[in-house]
């Protein structure tokens, strides 16, 4: 079996509006050569939809699933109640008010905190791991870690990854020490 011919990591989300954060998952997989397969499927709207991705997953060979959801974000335990496929949730904080014509940014009630709590506090024997609020790119790196234990060659390129970034940091330090704070803030920012 490869990584990079069929799909091993399914990412989901429960609206159009959190593909700006789950973009950052598939970012990380694709930097990495990972296949994964991407979908919208709402807990709420899609239910039976839901349920047949599950199998769907399972079939296919999902070793992963990384699900997106703002809000009571139930999408994440939802895939998780009817697969064994480990879920990787994520916690989405911003999203679009689908009801709105314009471009207004609208923000969760609870600054994400609701969604993060939906995804972790799920009832004993049935977990989702959880990483940080909008961290997709976290969940894709956590999704690396998990199949590098089948695939050694992900091993490599995680150490890579981590050295790239030891570098740099080096390398900013090194840029702020020469420009200065203010200099450094201004070229870096503007």
């Amino acid at each position: 079996m490869s990584y990079t011919k069929n799909p091993l990591i399914g990412i989901i989300m429960g609206s159009s509006s959190d593909s700006r954060i789950m973009n950052g998952a598939a970012e990380i997989l694709d930097e990495f050569k990972i296949k994964h397969e991407d979908q919208i499927i709402s807990a709420h709207r899609t239910p039976t939809r839901l349920e047949e991705y599950a199998k769907h997953a399972e079939q296919m060979g999902f070793k992963i699933i990384i699900a997106g959801a703002g809000g009571a974000a139930h999408l994440p335990g939802m895939i998780a109640s009817h697969t064994i496929i480990p879920v990787i949730g994520v916690p989405i904080m911003v999203y679009n008010d689908k009801q709105s014509k314009t471009d207004n940014v609208k923000f969760s009630s609870f600054g994400g905190l609701d969604s993060l709590l939906s995804i972790t506090e799920m009832p004993s024997g049935s977990p989702v791991v959880a990483v940080g609020v909008n961290k997709a790119g976290n969940a894709a790196i956590f999704a690396v870690k998990i199949l590098a234990n089948e695939f050694p060659e992900l091993k490599k390129k995680l150490k890579q990854h981590k050295l790239s970034q030891h570098d740099s940091v080096l390398k900013e330090s090194e840029d702020l020490k020469k420009q200065g704070l203010r200099k450094f803030v201004q070229k870096k920012f503007k």
